[in-house]
């Protein structure tokens, strides 16, 4: 059994973070550490408060992995802090050191899907110039794709410039925009010297989708592990998400979790 690691927030109703990343790995066959980054109050209704693990901490229990359980693939959720994005950065420059084809999936959690701001503007900045150099994969949504690359974004056209944009110095990463913001829910993939494709996708009515973005990386990360190419694993990860959403059950009273566990049933 491969080992895959989650660096990224505590979310107590386990719908998005470390507690949902983890319920992804084992619904794919994987063994999920973890290494948390802020401790978060909040249920499918929102987020009302966030208290970032200290720096220290968190290098220490990276250090204490990754001497123990070095990982096959890293996914990377809330960060929270500039300090913890510079720890997350030594994290990964010392093992792309150790093991340069290890995957690495970036999800830029940037605010939440009730608005609250989950990283400061000096943190973007940061992850913008130190971290998307180090990384595989970006999984960004139409607000977090906006924010990278600068651009506005209202129609299709606009992802694909943005995408082009935000990975135009970066020869080697893969950008997965999402698209559940738009009327026509396609997902766009871009991968290095490749041509822009698109993913269909389907609009499902419900409220359980709170963690969607979370899920859809984590996937992703799980796909690209167990060995599938770019568009394979993207399009797996899709699936994965879209089956987890219709066979959730309707939980709390704001925004349910997704069902995640949905193929061991």
């Amino acid at each position: 059994m491969q080992t895959v690691l989650s660096i990224a927030g505590f979310d107590p109703s386990s719908g998005a973070g470390i507690t949902a990343d983890l319920m992804v790995f084992a619904a794919h066959g994987l063994f999920g550490t973890s290494a948390i980054t802020n401790l978060t109050v909040q249920s499918t209704v929102g987020v009302r408060r966030s208290e970032p693990i200290s720096p220290e901490t968190l290098r220490d229990t990276l250090d204490c992995l990754l001497s123990d359980l070095p990982p096959s693939g890293v996914k990377l959720g809330m960060l929270g802090t500039s300090g913890i994005v510079e720890v997350v950065r030594d994290y990964l420059e010392r093992l792309r050191r150790l093991s340069p084809g290890v995957p690495i999936v970036l999800d830029p959690v940037i605010r939440s899907s009730s608005g609250r701001e989950l990283l400061a503007p000096e943190g973007v900045s940061l992850l913008r110039e130190s971290l998307l150099p180090l990384v595989n994969w970006i999984t960004p949504n139409l607000d977090e794709l906006q924010v990278l690359s600068g651009v506005p974004i209202s129609i299709p056209e606009d992802m694909v410039f943005a995408a082009r944009r935000l990975a135009a110095d970066l020869p080697s990463l893969n950008l997965l925009a999402t698209g559940g913001h738009l009327e026509q829910p396609d997902d766009l993939l871009l991968t290095p010297g490749g041509l822009p494709r698109w993913i269909q996708g389907r609009r499902i009515e419900s409220r359980s989708t709170h963690g969607t973005g979370c899920a859809f990386s984590s996937a992703l990360l799980s796909r690209l592990v167990q060995g599938d190419g770019p568009m394979d694993a993207a399009s797996r990860a899709k699936e994965y998400v879209t089956e987890a959403i219709q066979r959730a059950a309707p939980l709390g009273y704001g925004n349910g979790p997704l069902n995640h566990l949905w193929p061991l049933r």
